[in-house]
């Protein structure tokens, strides 16, 4: 079986984790989290980079910084990971989804302005499979309403738009390092901060509402509890198998850029006579090629596809269901047929394996399982 993902060591990953025990301090900022906050901040222009323990745990506490208060509205797309509605929902806001568009798969911005109502507070744009939302067109709807921006870019570590990283725009980013994305330490995520007046508060919150980090620069003599937070410290372990694979990104990226290619070009035929429709980059956006997708003619093709696929030993596999469609969704009264773009395009959705030891040989062999399903 040809695996969908398989995680991989980059560089010095074991020996960064021997190097923090022998440090001292596995409990978490630390050596290694201090070293990968301020590579990312260095290389993608963010103001304060928080590692936590999970893309997950990032957005919870973005959503505690946006002081948020029940009922309020909370603008994104259906077509994401839980998490992306819950970590606002916890804080009693109000999911509001949006259709995305059929390009790119990302929060369709021409449907933004519709959505906003007076108890609208925050717009988070999800940066699917490493592709850019349109954040010029996202950020002036968000000035226009005095709305904060919250991106999501889980999916979206060293991609950028229009030169710009993604995680850098709004006022806030989160990124993740699971174990199925581009750079991982198994279980692992980052607040970007990018609005100077929220840090403090945010490494507050992440540090169980307590003044500590003050305390360990010298600023206050002793720390105590100040807000209402909650763990969201990364250990140090997993701080240092990141560093060894973030040391790498140019590498791990340049690898994943030349599977994807060749994905696209030798299934391009298969675009060409209608069977499957490949993914869209748009020129301004520069991918981190996280995810190489198909979408076929309709959900009955992709259900057969993925059957067929796995029968020949390669894992392929769908991606979300709708949020809007979930039982959660229809809790806040959403319904089947609301969002038409994103109900067809996730039912026609094939991922492809994508990792950076996949080798050309298995590679092949996946593109020629695609062709032998469609008969050519």
């Amino acid at each position: 079986m040809i695996p969908f993902n398989k995680p991989f060591i980059a560089g010095k990953e074991l020996y960064y984790i021997a190097q923090a025990v022998t440090l001292g301090n596995i409990a978490g900022d630390g050596h290694f989290t201090r070293a990968c906050s301020r590579l990312l901040e260095e290389r993608f222009g963010i103001r304060r980079v928080l590692l936590v323990p999970s893309g997950t745990a990032a957005l919870e506490l973005a959503a505690m910084l946006c002081g948020l208060a029940p009922g309020d509205e909370v603008i994104m797309p259906s077509y994401t990971f839980v998490s992306t509605a819950s970590a606002f929902v916890r804080c009693g806001a109000r999911p509001v989804f949006v259709d995305i568009r059929p390009d790119t798969l990302n929060l369709d911005e021409t449907k933004l302005a519709s959505a906003i109502t007076p108890g609208s507070r925050v717009i988070v744009p999800v940066h699917y499979a490493g592709v850019a939302c349109e954040m010029d067109s996202i950020l002036e709807v968000a000035r226009q309403h005095g709305l904060l921006v919250v991106e999501d870019a889980a999916q979206g570590v060293n991609a950028f738009y229009r030169g710009r990283a993604l995680g850098s725009l709004g006022q806030l980013g989160c990124y993740s390092f699971h174990e199925t994305k581009n750079y991982t330490c198994g279980e692992g995520g980052a607040l970007a901060i990018n609005d100077p007046a929220l840090v403090e508060r945010a490494e507050i919150l992440r540090d169980k509402g307590t003044d500590r980090q003050k305390f360990f620069r010298g600023e206050v003599d002793r720390y105590t509890w100040v807000d209402l937070g909650s763990s969201f410290v990364i250990s140090e372990i997993c701080s240092a198998f990141l560093y060894g694979q973030l040391e790498h990104m140019e590498q791990i990226t340049q690898r994943r850029r030349e599977i994807w290619q060749r994905y696209y070009e030798a299934l391009a035929p298969l675009q060409e006579k209608g069977h499957v429709r490949l993914p869209t980059v748009p020129a301004h956006c520069q991918s981190n090629w996280h995810i190489f997708y198909l979408l076929t003619e309709d959900a009955p093709t992709r259900s057969k596809m993925l059957e067929f696929l796995k029968q020949q030993g390669v894992h392929a596999v769908f991606h979300y269901v709708p949020l809007h469609t979930s039982p959660m969704g229809r809790r806040f009264g959403y319904q089947p047929g609301d969002l038409p773009v994103t109900e067809t395009l996730a039912d026609r959705l094939v991922r492809l394996p994508l990792y950076y030891e996949l080798t050309e040989e298995e590679q092949g062999n996946v593109v020629q399982r695609i062709y032998q399903y469609f008969g050519s």
